[in-house]
Parts: structure tokens; sequence; C-alpha cells
């Protein structure tokens, strides 16, 4: 990961370190990061957190609170003032009153989550406060895939952008860019009109990739797809280019040009999120639907692959001392947390966390992981289902039951958001590899049954009390994450 960072950034990163371990010996903190692909639930894993460690939720793997030792959870003021605050009330509402899934991240946020906590070591007991915040950074994953642009030229970026764009699977999507492509000169006058028809028609292309029946996942630069404050600036006013050759680029020329602003792409925007961001992070989790990939096909899966490879691949990961640590930050804990279990009985729920750990296999492989703690887990951080059992002539089926989503469909029956359903979800492959393999013949009847369902309607105990919102295994990722600093 140093090749991403000049002396200079690798300077700014260990001061903003030193800044954040010197504030810290006085009010211990954590940095963690969350991020996924869109749709991955990073809002709602957010949201179900601290709802639950706030309201005391059921989290029997969490140590802590098993044990009886958290004195309370409560938010506070976020340390970075530049940073939007994660919206957490808004979404909870969403949640829990209009049983609604919450907007899906579109930018940066921040929420600090302070703990409160009794130390298991008497040794700790004497020396600490027992008090610990935990300041959750929530960023799309779609940005992270833009950090490997710091590497790559803008010839490199073109000539990668179309060999992805001529795959079976994206050369449909990607016809319109592709002919306005070529039909321009790389060394044709800069032209302002022509350079927004490029950057309009590929930026049409990397959407229509997100599409729900395609499920794409490599699709960078991120910015393209969620631009924020950057919307119609010229540093998003670009796009790949045919028939680069290595040499400089003639002045004026529309290479120039498209160069120019793929360089300040990186340097106004991606290098400031990595250095701001990604650098100053402890602990990591990463999000992935794979049901929603598996759903579109083998293409889909395959990119959901390359995508999460080049995502680890981004982070720092490793162990540091007491010295080293004070001006070298590194994440030494990575979870990837294969979302959205509650769409499965608990029979399939080891063969999801099989095909998560399958697919990222080759990343962790390639990335030297040495120093950190990697897992992959199956949860839901709101469970949306039940299990139950329905009898279909001789056989017993395992269902799940629950609301799914207006306009959601199985076998032509239009589902109207309202009427709760049994659903037989169907069973995940027993061998994790055979998800890259073709089907042998176009089956009418899909393996699996993947639809959306509506966010719960909360229970209430005997004495009138709303629970907390119901998971599954959202206990495990807290105790993996954070629950070694609470011990």
């Amino acid at each position: 990961m140093g090749t991403l960072t000049t002396l200079t950034d690798e300077a700014k990163i260990a001061l903003d370190t030193l800044a954040d371990r010197t504030t810290a010996l006085v009010s211990p903190s954590l940095r963690l990061g969350v991020t996924g692909l869109s749709r991955a639930g990073k809002t709602v894993f957010i949201t179900a957190l601290v709802h639950n460690l706030i309201h005391g939720g059921r989290l029997p793997l969490f140590e802590a609170q098993k044990s009886g030792r958290i004195a309370k959870a409560y938010l506070e003021e976020q340390p970075d003032d530049a940073v939007p605050r994660f919206q957490y009330e808004d979404h909870l509402k969403a949640l829990i009153e209009d049983r609604i899934w919450p907007d899906s991240t579109r930018a940066i946020s921040e929420l600090r989550l302070t703990i409160e906590y009794e130390s298991a070591s008497m040794w700790n007991r004497m020396f600490s406060g027992g008090k610990l915040s935990v300041d959750i950074v929530d960023y799309p994953g779609e940005w992270l895939l833009d950090l490997p642009l710091l590497n790559k030229s803008f010839a490199e970026f073109s000539k990668d952008s179309f060999e992805l764009a001529r795959l079976e699977n994206r050369h449909e999507l990607a016809s319109e860019w592709l002919a306005e492509a070529d039909s321009v000169s790389p060394d044709a006058q800069a032209d302002e009109i022509t350079a927004q028809r490029l950057a309009r028609s590929f930026t049409g292309y990397l959407k229509a990739g997100k599409a729900d029946e395609r499920a794409l996942s490599t699709l960078p630069p991120g910015r393209f797809l969620m631009p924020g404050d950057l919307d119609g600036s010229p540093a998003l006013t670009f796009a790949p280019l045919p028939n680069l050759g290595t040499g400089k680029h003639r002045a004026g020329s529309l290479a120039a040009m498209m160069e120019r602003r793929y360089e300040a792409y990186k340097t106004h925007v991606v290098k400031p999120f990595f250095r701001e961001h990604i650098a100053r992070l402890d602990r990591q989790i990463v999000l992935v639907d794979a049901m929603q990939a598996m759903n579109a096909g083998t293409s889909a899966i395959a990119d959901l692959e390359r995508a999460l490879t080049e995502i680890l691949s981004c982070f720092r990961p490793g162990s540091t001392n007491f010295l080293t640590g004070l001006v070298q930050r590194r994440i030494s804990r990575i979870l990837i947390a294969a979302t959205k279990a509650d769409h499965l009985h608990h029979e399939s729920h080891d063969r999801l966390q099989a095909i998560v750990r399958r697919l990222v296999d080759r990343a962790v492989s390639r990335a030297d992981f040495s120093g950190a703690n990697v897992d992959v887990l199956a949860m839901a951080a709101v469970r949306t289902t039940r299990e139950a059992t329905v009898t279909q002539g001789k056989e017993i089926l395992p269902v799940i039951v629950g609301t799914p989503l207006k306009g959601e469909t199985i076998d032509g029956e239009r589902f109207d958001g309202k009427t709760e359903t049994a659903i037989f979800p169907g069973d995940l492959p027993l061998k994790p590899d055979s998800i890259f393999e073709e089907p042998e013949s176009v089956s009418e009847d899909p393996a699996i049954r993947f639809v959306r369902f509506r966010p719960p309607s909360l229970e209430k105990t005997a004495e009138g009390f709303t629970l907390s919102l119901p998971h599954i295994r959202l206990d495990r990722a807290l105790q993996f994450l954070i629950g070694d600093r609470l011990a």
C-alpha cells in the first residue's frame, strides 16, 4: 500500500496519527471503518449496532454485554468537524416507525458512540477509566475502488476500462460510450462539449452496471456514481480514451485535457480520502451482498470477487507496538460480513459464509495481512424474517416468513408490501467453487429465491417495552471488532 503515497503523504499521516494518539491518552478511542458496495447494508448495520448498544439489545455473544460489564452507551459529538454526521436518528425512524429501509450511503459520514464499562481485569480497573469512544466512519466501497488508480497512469486507466467494457457481460451496457469514444481522436483539439459528452456516456455505462439485474461491482471511478458536491466539476468531467500511446500528449489536445483532469481527480479527490480517512482506521468491516451477485449470474460473481480483491488491497493491515503506534496506524482486525443472512434458512448460513470466504481467498492470499486478524461471518444487522416449516406432499420444507417489499415478485406473483408470506428460499450450493461455474441449462425454477423484505415490526415485552432491533450474529461481529478493547 505504501506505493500509493509519497513521503509527504506519509509525513501528514504520521502527524494526524500522533494528534489522534495524544488525544487518546486522555480519552481512549477506536476508529471503526464500515464499508461495502452499494446496497450491502452499511447504513442499516451502523443503525442496528448503535441501537442495540444504547438500548441493551440481545447480544449473547458480545461478552462485555453478556457479563453485565457495560454500564451505558451513548452518542457524543464526533471529533471531526469537517465530516458530515451519520444521521442515526433519521435512519432509526425509517426502520422502526416507517418500516422502510433508510437511504443508502452516498458520501462519508461519522458518528461517535461512547461505551462506559467495567474491565474484566482487576489490573485494568486500576489504571483505566473504563470508557471507550468508538468513532464509526461510514463510506461507500465504490470510493475504495478508486485507490488503485493512484498507481495507474491515464493510459493504463483507459486500457483497463476498455478491456472491462468489452467483456461479454458489459459490452451491451457500454455500447453507447464505446461508440462515442471510437468517434473521437485523442489528438484532436480539446473541446469542453466533447469532454462532457464522453463523461456523460461513460457515467451512464457505469450506472447501468449497478442495476439489480446486472449487479456489477468493479466500476471505478467511484465518484462518477456518487459525485456529492463534485457533481459537474472538471475533476469529474473526463473519460477513458482509446488508442493512447505511451508518450506525452500534445499540449491543447483532448488527451492532454482528459489526462490533466484524471490526475486532478487523483490529487484532489482520491489522495485526501485515503490520507484523511482510510489511513486513520483501527478496525474495519466490509459488508458483502453475495446473494444479489449470485442472482445476477456467474459474471457478476466474478466481478464481485475482482472488486473485493481490489478493496482489501487498499487497507493497511497489521499490528503496531506502543512506540510505532504513536505515528503509524494499522488495521488490526478486518471482518468480511456476508449480509442478509435472514433471507436464507439458518441451515444455509454456513454455506453463505463459505461462499464469501471463497470470494476473498485470493485477496487475502495476495495482500500482506501479517499481524492482522481477518474473519468471515454470515449475518443480518436487522432480521426481517422468522423461520417455519411447511408440508408439501410428504416433504417438510424449511421456509422463511416475512413481508416482501412492494413490487417484489416470485413465480409471477407480485407482492403488495403489506402481506406476510412464507417463502422457500432454496439451498445454496454445498461447494463454494460451484458459484463460478456456468449452469449446464437455464432452469425456469431458480435454485435460490431471493426477494427483499420490509423491516420488521418490533416486538414488545409483557410490560409494554419495545425491544431492540432483531439481528443475526450482530453480537459476534461486535465481539470480533471491539470486544478486546472492552476486556
